[in-house]
């Protein structure tokens, strides 16, 4: 009857050789081994998976530490360029400051209340334009001055008009004339 049951159920050209379907819902070995085979398959890619996904993480982990340190670096550097930034614009607002005194100093014609400046340049614009408005005024006052002559010399004597003194104050005149003064 087995041979019945093989001949009928599992194979239609009727070989018990060539896979036998389970008659009562139990794998046969060959499946079994078929199971195990593809199992084992899949087992080894997932750990094969696994082992580049490990080799990944601990790329992807020493890539953050590299960065993490190039970071720290790049932070230092900043802070050091910042902190040079901070002296430097220490000294340029000193040397500007003793800039500004030497100008101050090395024009004194110009009143030190009109040069003035944050930088070199505009120190060295405010004395040009001081010099400009000097030259001005220097020129207007020569202009006023040729305009007004005094001619050279003491004025002519002129006799003094005693009308308005009392007494007393004509005899100091009197005395005073005298004695080759004049009031």
């Amino acid at each position: 009857m087995e041979k019945e049951n093989e001949e009928t159920h599992g194979n239609p050209a009727g070989n018990p050789a060539e896979t036998q379907e389970p008659t009562n819902g139990v794998s046969t070995p060959e499946d079994l081994e078929a199971i195990k085979a593809q199992l084992e398959e899949e087992q080894a890619a997932l750990a094969e998976a696994r082992a580049q996904l490990e080799q990944t993480m601990s790329e992807k982990d020493a890539r953050i530490v590299a960065l993490e340190a190039q970071l720290s670096q790049a932070q230092q550097a900043a802070e050091s360029l910042r902190a040079e930034g901070v002296a430097i614009s220490e000294t340029n607002a000193r040397a500007i400051a003793k800039y500004l005194d030497a100008v101050k100093a090395a024009n004194p014609a110009i009143p030190p209340d009109i040069i003035a400046g944050a930088t070199i340049e505009d120190i060295d614009a405010s004395v040009e334009k001081a010099q400009s408005i000097a030259i001005a005024v220097k020129a207007s006052l020569e202009a006023q001055a040729k305009e007004t002559r005094i001619p050279a010399g003491a004025p002519a004597r002129e006799n003094i008009n005693l009308d308005g003194l009392s007494p007393r104050e004509k005899i100091v005149v009197g005395i005073q004339q005298k004695q080759g003064g004049t009031s």
